[in-house]
């Protein structure tokens, strides 16, 4: 069946690694993002957001990247006065984090751990949507320890005008591990009334060509793993012809490596940019590697030759030889 309109690909917020120098790279290398969701930033009573979270968020930071702020919190007055900053900053929308399943956020009954409380949402939506002048997407999981209540939970949202619901496809009992479950996931799309869209293993581009033919009326799907294991899937998916240089090694999968390595180039740059100290460098410049390296030959020597790197200069050396050996100068 030929789709009726175009599917948009989100990036996920990946704590630690999706920031805005992470968000400025991939932007201006790689194509068919149409929205960057941040890491979640949490309001503090009476401190408001750290230093950390008000760079990552900041506008001279994300110019001309269409980001979406993320927040955190079960709280209906910290909320508005975050979307209020937001709002103050140029941002159109903004998204409640209510899919975390980490366990010092749950028990803080916020991020998944807020949807055991479905009265408790009601009258934090009552308050929000009362005060909050611009769009609130929800990032949600289907429940917390499973399934059964995923049409009650989907009948809070139906209440309220949220502008789109993002499904990660587990319960929170599940975290990452456990399967998705696609089932449960149909009953969300059946019956939402907002637009729809899906997260949670998609990792190549044939798995969101199957998704999107299976579930035919989601708006968007969001990319998180996948996405940072091969920055290039939003443009293998969307078909959109990779820019850059004419002579860009291409390899049996379409991926441009040159691109890649301008990528991992500009990332290093960004980190030495605003870090002190070459280890702090090398802890970001690991973490992207641990989910990239399997797109690469050899990658068993090289990822470990990469994780026992002790300065930033070893590190380049280190991934200048794998380049090179790959015919990319």
């Amino acid at each position: 069946m030929e789709k009726q309109h175009k599917v948009q690909c989100y990036a996920a917020p990946l704590e630690g690694i999706t920031g805005y120098i992470y968000r400025n790279a991939h932007q201006h290398i790689f194509q068919g993002v149409d929205k960057y969701f941040t890491p979640f930033v949490t309001p503090k009573p009476k401190k408001g957001l750290n230093t950390r979270e008000k760079n990552d968020i900041a506008p001279e930071h994300n110019k001309n990247i269409p980001v979406v702020p993320q927040i955190l919190t079960n709280k209906a007055a910290d909320f508005i006065k975050v979307a209020g900053m937001m709002e103050e900053l140029g941002y159109k929308e903004v998204n409640l984090n209510l899919g975390c399943p980490s366990g010092t956020v749950v028990s803080k009954k916020k991020g998944s751990g807020f949807l055991a409380d479905l009265e408790g949402m009601k009258y934090f939506f009552d308050e929000v949507f009362s005060q909050v002048n611009i769009e609130v997407s929800v990032k949600t999981r289907l429940g917390v320890e499973n399934p059964d209540g995923v049409i009650d939970l989907m009948n809070v949202y139906n209440a309220f005008p949220i502008s789109e619901v993002i499904v990660h496809a587990r319960v929170r009992e599940d975290y990452y591990k456990r399967p998705v479950n696609q089932e449960a996931f149909a009953q969300c799309l059946a019956i939402s009334k907002h637009p729809v869209c899906y997260n949670g293993d998609l990792f190549t581009a044939q798995d969101i060509e199957n998704l999107t033919a299976k579930f035919p009326d989601i708006k968007a799907v969001m990319l998180g793993r996948g996405m940072i294991a091969n920055p290039q899937l939003t443009e293998v998916f969307c078909g959109r012809e990779a820019h850059g240089d004419s002579t860009s090694v291409e390899n049996r999968q379409g991926l441009d490596y040159v691109r890649w390595k301008a990528f991992l180039d500009e990332l290093c740059y960004g980190y030495e940019h605003i870090m002190s100290g070459g280890r702090n460098v090398l802890f970001k410049l690991k973490e992207v590697w641990s989910y990239m390296i399997t797109f690469f030959p050899e990658s068993e020597k090289y990822g470990k030759k990469i994780k026992k790197a002790k300065t930033v200069e070893e590190y380049q050396r280190i991934v200048d030889t794998l380049f090179r050996e790959m015919g990319i100068v």
